[in-house]
């Protein structure tokens, strides 16, 4: 049976991913997307199906349809845009979550809220399990980001609590891929940009810190499972992937990779800067029917070295 599927956040870099699949899967499918972040170059080739559907909305306003289940992406992602209104941020993550989860509780709805790494702050935990409380600053700059991020958490298990609701949370690690946007300050794009230009590649902080990157195909595949998984689990669960990279490490392969003659620079760590990223996805091996990511770094990195390559000679 054809499922009615509200993406919020669907024009974002792995909304439109996700929403290609619930596609491709053979459901019917409502993108909505106020376009702060998100663009309709990334749904374009969606537009056409008879099964989708693009609403220009902001989540910080109520939204009424007759829905099955929702996937809640709405929230600018990267450190550039969520700082650029912050307090705008904070009113996504909170009231959008309220919006949605209210939208859910009218229609019965099975929703999926999707959360961050970032709720980990910097973390004294290594690897971090979803037991880990988290390490955050409530009042750096990135916390309209961290803090919204869980608070709508709170909100969900809230909701869940009061009113029996089925909520789904994932809590996202670095994710890269194809339509990301060139300068979103993500540091798989700018390395991969600055390469291709053959400009300096620039690091901040000495290098050492290390990321885990996870291929967007692999995030799309766990954010459906977890969906689709029983009742009973609402997680949280870490969806990421747990070989970890330093940064330094990162451009020299992006380098390498792209046959740049662009040469590293350093530049001072941002504040609140974590240290440390790697995801422990033992439970998402338990309870997704052995979900795990299949794509690895540098397969990953050819395809979305590619897509920037075409896209940069626009």
């Amino acid at each position: 049976m054809k499922k009615r599927i509200l993406v919020t956040g669907g024009a974002g870099f792995i909304g439109s991913h996700l929403c290609e699949r619930l596609l491709n899967d053979g459901n019917s499918v409502i993108c909505l997307d106020n376009l702060f972040t998100g663009s309709k170059e990334k749904i374009f080739h969606l537009l056409d199906n008879p099964y989708f559907e693009m609403v220009r909305h902001d989540i910080i306003l109520p939204y009424y349809a007759e829905v099955d289940e929702i996937y809640n992406l709405a929230c600018p992602a990267s450190p550039v845009y969520y700082q650029y209104n912050p307090i705008k941020t904070i009113k996504t993550s909170v009231e959008g979550a309220i919006h949605m989860l209210g939208l859910a509780k009218r229609v019965n709805a099975k929703i999926l809220q999707a959360s961050t790494s970032e709720v980990y702050g910097n973390p004294e935990v290594h690897p971090q399990p979803e037991s880990y409380w988290g390490k955050v600053n409530p009042i750096g700059i990135r916390s309209c980001y961290d803090e919204g991020k869980r608070c709508a958490e709170s909100l969900f298990m809230n909701y869940h609590r009061s009113h029996n609701m089925r909520i789904k949370i994932i809590r996202i690690f670095n994710t890269y891929g194809p339509r990301m946007e060139p300068d979103d300050g993500r540091v798989v794009s700018n390395f991969i940009v600055q390469a291709l230009q053959n400009k300096d590649i620039t690091i901040y902080g000495d290098g050492t810190q290390t990321r885990s990157f996870q291929y967007v195909d692999d995030l799309v595949e766990g954010m459906i499972r977890m969906m689709n998984s029983e009742d009973s689990f609402i997680g949280p669960v870490n969806l990421g992937n747990p070989n970890e990279f330093t940064i330094r490490e990162l451009a020299n392969k992006v380098v390498e990779l792209t046959g740049s003659s662009s040469k590293i620079t350093y530049f001072e760590l941002p504040s609140d800067d974590p240290l440390q990223r790697k995801p422990n996805i033992d439970l998402a091996k338990e309870k997704l029917g052995g979900w795990e990511p299949k794509i690895q770094l540098e397969e990953g990195l050819k395809k979305t070295i590619e897509y920037f390559d075409e896209l940069l000679r626009k």
